[in-house]
């Protein structure tokens, strides 16, 4: 696997998560700094072996927007 995509939202809750597009991770955090390191672990703790590992991380962030008519 040479990348591994994330979607960013902010939580109701506040703070951050973060789900991996193409396998089960799924992670939180209050700041976007540890966030990312929240997201470094989580990859690292999903494969076993450091060959296994991605090349890169893509983080793509989400946001939603409601405005009144």
């Amino acid at each position: 696997m040479d990348e591994i995509i994330f979607l960013v939202e902010e939580s109701d809750e506040g703070g951050y998560v973060a789900k991996a597009l193409s396998v089960s991770i799924v992670t939180e955090a209050d700041t976007l700094e540890e966030l990312r390191i929240m997201i470094r672990d989580a990859v690292h703790c999903h494969f076993d072996k450091p060959d296994e590992l991605p090349k890169l991380i893509r983080l793509h962030f989400v946001k939603d927007e409601v405005m009144a008519v």
